[in-house]
């Protein structure tokens, strides 16, 4: 699968299980490490739970073969490592502590739906 795609499979996972304040990162030209980084925030420490478990299995059911995980179960915020594409899924406040799209400011930044 494409970077493009996933990224598009990762927001519509997202979207599914009512994710909110969806971001899209462009981080192709500024690291090697990924090529999106998305973040989402969930209302609960389950519902974040919730969006990090849909975004993978909608992500293995088109044929991503694995996903590593980092954040314990009661998390406020956990990270889903696809390769291509990268997730945070937060809490509110955790999102705003560490505000990562402040330190990712001057890359694209493609909204919701992965679109300039």
């Amino acid at each position: 699968m494409q970077a493009e795609q996933l990224r598009d499979t990762v927001v519509n996972a997202l979207e599914e299980v009512k994710a909110q304040d969806i971001s899209v990162i462009d981080v192709r030209d500024r690291t090697s490490v990924t090529d999106y980084m998305v973040i989402a925030s969930g209302t609960s420490s389950r519902h974040v739970r919730s969006l990090a478990e849909s975004v993978i299995t909608e992500a293995k059911s088109k044929g991503v073969r694995s996903a590593n995980v980092e954040g314990g179960e009661n998390s406020d915020w956990l990270l889903v490592d696809m390769g291509d594409v990268v997730v945070h899924v937060m809490m509110p406040a955790t999102r705003e502590f560490y505000d990562l799209e402040r330190l990712w400011r001057d890359a694209p930044n493609l909204g919701a739906a992965g679109s300039e």
